[in-house]
């Protein structure tokens, strides 16, 4: 290297910093009220799950004498959840119930098109090969029949379509990365290790699962993809780039964390912890850098360094360098943050960045229950201490046979707002809201129009008085009765006057979940809430309910949330290293539960320092398919302290693992 490279210190925690201190509530202030409510599920989830299977089912939280009994499954059927639980763990492999077996798939650096490049061990491949191998630290999935625009029920044969959330910078490389400026192909891999796979897949005679080689669905999104702005965004001064100067287009998807699915079989993905990415060394920032966290020094993976230097990594620096905007990127960062949609059956098509949901640190993006001639529903959280909860309305009805993403383009943006007495309100984010302009006129705030509201939709949530959280990450939405559920992973910043009846910990390290369900529609502006669980150690209780956890089911740190088919609620932790080395948890884990009783039991077990995330399964729900992101986490070059999945001393990879019944038979039965 030359005399001029020095030293790199790089975060590698992939976490953008707190930038809410705005004075809205906190979700710690409002929830002892909440929990003297404990008729939720008797007139929501209950009674709906009751009429779907035809039988009468426990309430979950009350003592009332006259309870009905449980439902008692037909002879011959296995009940769900009819495994045993797992007990904690740490071994560096991955841990499944008796009569299931785990299979890993897909890691990091699989060929997976153009030449189909061998992964080398040593991690020596090129930024060219990475673009062509399945990326880092794979997070939300979808599994996608191969019949997903017609019947849906192929179970065989399909697209897997997931995310690539960040890259580790000392598992990466062979070596790691410890000097500047950075070279640039390594940052070219850096920035291919990110965004999106799509593998075609298909079940063999032997049940065993492969990649179809030379498929022509087989493809990779990166960090560098060609995309459009779609939706009220589209056009605005605040997109444009020396690489689009009419504000239509950008490069690439980053940080990509949950996901979601529409009912047009397309894929979305999330743009999470996206600020860090950038630098901006101006002295004045505008609101759009500082309300999200760009740092004024460098980039987390100083791409804004690489040298020789190229358009394609100048773009992280996002200072005012030229005249105006159409000659520089100051405005680079304002095409990060969305909800992108890709088709994965058009391996042509271009992806779309759909403004209209909101831009913010998106953990995932779910579907409210789909009603014929009603509005299409969509919720998401954003992941940083103290953020929100966010709703999107669309305009236009939706229809089965006329439905697509236009339908993502015009809406109301809702943020939540959870009040004292149980109820919840959704308030609009919209410009031409009496209510919202009044608030922001109070508060001294000015929005040009209903594209600069999105383009700051966390500012547009302070102003309009929305309930501040602790950290926001995956939704689940019931798939019979449309019950929305949540996944608030943590929060240690919460102090002990914050503290209440149902949060008694001065600092929220374990997490909640919460629920809620809409009123009359999905599309309703009101809302009844409550808490399902809170997490922690063994003996901890959920108030107001008759949940106690026990070594069968104690956690820390819910994150990943899902509905299977069924009806189960599937959650999966993301605890921090220190938790799953010191804690009484273990390694990071997936759980199941059933909502109506309340029954958790612990699923599978993930290896050293991983963190389990991403989870899909066949339309038969009988093939099981969950990332594993991370696996040793806090390696350092040579020193790695997993050597999942392969073994031995090799490096750890992130991969997906694919689950069966060794019978055949349902997952979680």
């Amino acid at each position: 290297m030359s005399d001029h490279t020095t030293k790199v210190s790089i975060d590698n925690s992939g976490v953008d910093p707190q930038t809410n201190f705005s004075l809205n509530p906190t979700f710690a202030a409002i929830v002892d009220s909440r929990m003297a409510r404990r008729n939720f599920l008797k007139g929501s989830v209950g009674a709906a799950v009751a009429a779907f299977i035809g039988g009468s089912l426990v309430g979950c939280s009350s003592s009332d004498d006259n309870e009905p009994a449980p439902v008692v499954p037909p002879v011959g059927v296995a009940p769900l959840l009819g495994f045993t639980a797992l007990a904690a763990g740490r071994a560096d492999t991955i841990v499944v119930p008796q009569g299931y077996s785990a299979t890993t798939f897909l890691p990091w650096g699989t060929p997976l098109t153009g030449s189909y490049p061998s992964f080398l061990t040593d991690a020596s491949n090129s930024g060219a090969e990475q673009e062509q191998q399945v990326g880092m630290h794979h997070d939300g999935m979808h599994f996608f029949p191969i019949d997903a625009r017609s019947s849906a029920n192929d179970s065989t044969e399909g697209l897997l379509v997931f995310n690539h959330e960040y890259i580790d910078h000392n598992l990466i490389h062979a070596n790691g990365i410890d000097t500047m400026p950075r070279i640039a192909d390594q940052v070219r891999k850096e920035i291919a290790a990110h965004g999106v796979s799509v593998a075609h897949i298909q079940r063999q005679a032997d049940g065993s699962w492969q990649l179809v080689d030379n498929s022509p669905f087989n493809r990779r999104i990166t960090g560098a993809t060609p995309m459009e702005l779609a939706g009220p965004v589209r056009g605005s001064s605040k997109v444009v780039t020396k690489y689009s100067p009419d504000g239509s287009r950008t490069r690439g998807t980053l940080n990509n964390c949950g996901n979601g699915f529409t009912p047009w079989g397309t894929y979305l993905t999330c743009e999470e912890n996206w600020a860090g990415y950038f630098v901006n060394t101006d002295a004045e920032k505008p609101r759009e850098h500082t309300r999200y966290g760009v740092p004024g020094s460098n980039g987390r993976y100083f791409w804004e360094t690489a040298t020789p230097p190229a358009d394609a990594y100048q773009r992280f620096n996002a200072s005012a360098m030229a005249a105006d905007a159409a000659e520089d990127y100051r405005n680079e960062p304002n095409t990060f943050g969305w909800i992108v949609e890709i088709d994965p059956f058009n391996p042509d098509s271009v992806p779309q960045k759909r403004t209209a949901l909101g831009r913010f640190g998106h953990e995932g993006i779910i579907f409210g229950k789909l009603e014929e001639g009603q509005p299409i529903v969509l919720y998401s959280g954003d992941d940083s201490t103290f953020e929100y909860i966010y709703k999107f309305v669309s305009a236009a009805p939706y229809y089965k046979n006329t439905a697509g993403g236009h339908l993502l383009n015009d809406g109301i943006l809702y943020v939540a707002k959870f009040n004292e007495d149980g109820s919840g309100d959704w308030l609009p984010l919209d410009i031409n809201n009496a209510d919202f302009t009044a608030k922001a006129a109070a508060a001294g705030v000015t929005f040009t129009d209903q594209a600069d509201v999105l383009l700051n939709t966390r500012l547009a949530a302070d102003v309009a008085g929305a309930t501040k959280m602790d950290r926001p990450e995956w939704g689940a939405v019931h798939p019979e009765t449309g019950e929305v559920y949540f996944t608030l992973t943590n929060n240690s910043r919460r102090t002990e006057q914050q503290t209440d009846a149902a949060n008694p910990r001065a600092s929220n390290t374990s997490g909640h979940i919460i629920r809620w369900h809409e009123r009359e529609t999905q599309a309703a502006m009101a809302f009844d809430w409550d808490i399902f669980l809170l997490a922690g150690d063994v003996g901890t209780a959920t108030p107001g309910t008759e949940l106690v956890l026990t070594a069968d089911n104690h956690l820390a740190s819910p994150d990943g949330l899902w509905f299977d088919a069924n009806g189960l609620l599937w959650i999966q932790t993301d605890m921090s290293g220190s938790q799953q080395g010191d804690g009484p948890y273990g390694n990071n884990q997936m759980l199941v539960a059933d909502p109506v009783t309340r029954q958790i039991k612990r699923f599978l077990i993930g290896p050293t320092d991983c963190e389990v995330t991403g989870i899909t399964a066949t339309p038969d729900m009988k093939t099981l398919f969950v990332n594993i992101q991370h696996p040793g986490d806090r390696s350092t070059p040579g020193a790695f302290t997993s050597h999942w999945p392969d073994g031995g001393n090799s490096r750890p990879r992130s991969a997906t693992v694919i689950v069966t019944k060794n019978d055949g038979g349902v997952i979680g039965s």
